[in-house]
This record gives structure tokens, sequence and C-alpha cells, in this order.
């Protein structure tokens, strides 16, 4: 796969691969680097029809630590285009990764703040370390998780955004877990354990099954019933029952056979 400097993309022969940011010297903080590697990782990720999922992870200590200092100082400079530019190429990173049509895991260590939470909330799931910090600590610096902040709104709900983007507290992963922006939390000794533990399960499921079930429920969204949604989810079921994979599912299922996604790693 392509070599990047800041980020590093590893494709699994199982059939799946691990998005690393690879900064640990800087605590893979952002900067201009990172963001544009990260949107060209997650283009080749998604032209590439033989992933069935992707996981994020940061290399060393922490999963990230926000935005790069040098990087805010050069920003500092700069006028209001530039920033907005800036912004925009951060913005295409988020959307980037939310719209990803592969199932997408992220999985946290030590601090995850300002940009990072962002990044945690765009993944379909996330599982992270007991210890790990999280922060959307803009406001300290007087700043706002403006770009961000519709997809951590929909990870933590309004209520809690707004408490912890407006005090930058910290919390923990447990906390995190509480709040559903983790689907679980680990001992820190365990996470990687644990990470190859969910990797395993989601090997087990169609690949094609989880994409449509991933585009699903972006279409249900909160479960607003309405005739249209009714006739998209009657479609849905009917053109996943007829394909290639639903009818070698159901087949294996009522054969008492292994599929044969599962038999191929």
């Amino acid at each position: 796969m392509t070599t990047f400097n800041s980020v590093e993309l590893v494709k699994d022969p199982r059939g799946f691969a691990t998005l690393w940011l690879n900064r640990p010297e800087k605590n893979n903080a952002f900067n201009a680097e990172m963001i544009r590697e990260l949107i060209l990782a997650l283009d080749a990720v998604q032209e590439d029809k033989t992933l069935r999922f992707l996981v994020l992870r940061g290399r060393g200590k922490h999963f990230s630590a926000g935005a790069d200092l040098a990087w805010m100082q050069q920003a500092a400079g700069l006028d209001y285009n530039a920033n907005l530019n800036d912004a925009r190429e951060l913005a295409e990173l988020m959307y980037n990764l939310y719209y990803l049509k592969i199932p997408t895991l992220a999985v946290v260590q030590g601090a995850a703040f300002g940009g990072a939470v962002g990044l945690v909330s765009c993944c379909d799931m996330a599982i992270g370390a007991e210890d790990a910090l999280f922060s959307l600590s803009e406001v300290r610096i007087g700043l706002a998780p403006a770009v961000i902040s519709p997809f951590v709104v929909q990870a933590l709900g309004e209520r809690a955004a707004k408490r912890y983007a407006l005090t930058a507290e910290r919390f923990d992963g447990q906390r995190a877990r509480e709040l559903g922006l983790l689907a679980e939390c680990y001992s820190a000794i365990e996470l990687d354990s644990e990470a190859e533990s969910w990797i395993t399960n989601l090997l087990l499921n169609s690949p094609q099954a989880m994409q449509a079930s991933k585009d699903l429920l972006r279409e249900v969204g909160p479960g607003a019933l309405s005739p249209a949604l009714r006739r998209y989810t009657e479609n849905a079921i009917a053109r996943i029952r007829v394909s290639a994979e639903g009818q070698e599912g159901l087949n294996a299922f009522l054969n008492k056979r292994t599929p044969a996604w599962q038999e191929s790693h």
C-alpha cells in the first residue's frame, strides 16, 4: 500500500486494513501533512474492494493529542481565507471517515484530545482503555470544536456534548463508555487482545451485509417513521436476500455449513 510520512496503512491478509496515526514522537498530533495523508489513505481504502472493514489506531502512548502546537502557531498567523481552507481540509477528513463504505473501528489508548475526539466520533464503533483520557479542549485555547461538532453530538448526545465542549473537562474511558463514545473499555494491558477479539468477530460477518447494514442505518437515522423509510427498508431486505452473499449465507445456514467469507480467512 502507499507509503506515508505521518500515517501508516497496513493491509491484513485476512481482509481488513489498519490505519495508524504514526507520529508517536509528537503524540500523534495533527498537522496539515497528517490530515492530507489521512484523506489519501481513506481514499485508498474506499477504492479497495477487498477490504471488509477498517481499524483506526495510534502508534505509541497516545491515540492523538489533538492539534500540533507548531501547526496551530502557524495557523494563528494566517488570514481568514487560509484558515477557511485548513478547516475545509479537516472537514473533508471527518466526512470521508464518517461516510466510508465499510465499517470502522477506533481503538483508543492514552490521550484523545480535540480533533481526535472527532475522529473517534466519526467511526462506527470504538473501544478504548479504561485510563484513556478524552477532552474537547478547544475552549481552553480560545477556539471551538467547530468542524467535529456534528459528529461529536451524534456520538455523545447534545446535552453531554454541550457540557464537555463548554467545560473542556477531561473524562476517562469508563465515562466515555457511559456516554456512548466507546462501546466498551478494557484495562490498558488487555486492549490489544480485546481489539483482536473485535476483529475476529467482525471477520465472521458477510462483508456485503455489513456494508448494506451501514447504509441502512445511516438512512434510518434516529428512526422516525415515514412511508419513504418503510419502502427503503422493504427494498433493502429484498435486495440483500437475492444478492450472492445473501444467498450464500442463507444456504450455509440451512445446510449447517460455514459460509464462504468465513472460509477465506
